[in-house]
């Protein structure tokens, strides 16, 4: 009886590793962007810094995906010590402005609100990225 037991046991802690793989292949493929029905689109909108320390004003077209964030690599570079490297990206997605965050560390809020999940984008919608606030026009 105490075998049967064991390899039940055994059994219980394969499957519970299988699932715990299965929802971090889950997460990591909802975080790598974009699905294969991105349409490139003429009419996006843009992006301007409405409040930052230091890039305030400036404008950032919105069309093809692109990431936001503190590091050097990133396509368009938030000079905010509340932003984690790559903090957002944001891009157009069957003719809609699509907003995902990259797992930030302080987060990303849509009009006051956290994201957690892909959010679609209106005009006038502030994001906010640690202390800098955009608005997508």
């Amino acid at each position: 009886m105490p075998a049967l037991f064991l390899n039940l046991l055994k059994l219980i802690f394969i499957a519970l590793i299988y699932l715990f793989l299965w929802q971090i292949g889950r997460s990591i493929g909802a975080h790598i962007g974009p699905s294969q029905s991105v349409r490139r689109s003429k009419k996006g909108g843009e992006l301007v810094v409405v409040r930052s320390d230091s890039i305030a004003g400036q404008r950032f077209p919105i069309g093809a995906p692109a990431v936001l964030g503190r590091s050097e690599d990133a396509d368009i570079y938030v000079d905010d010590a509340y932003a984690s490297e790559f903090h957002v990206r944001i891009g157009m997605q069957d003719d809609s402005v699509v907003l995902s965050d990259l797992g930030s560390t302080n987060g990303t809020y849509v009009n006051g609100r956290r994201v957690t999940v892909p959010t679609s984008l209106q005009k006038g919608d502030a994001v906010q990225i640690g202390k800098t606030i955009l608005e997508v026009r």
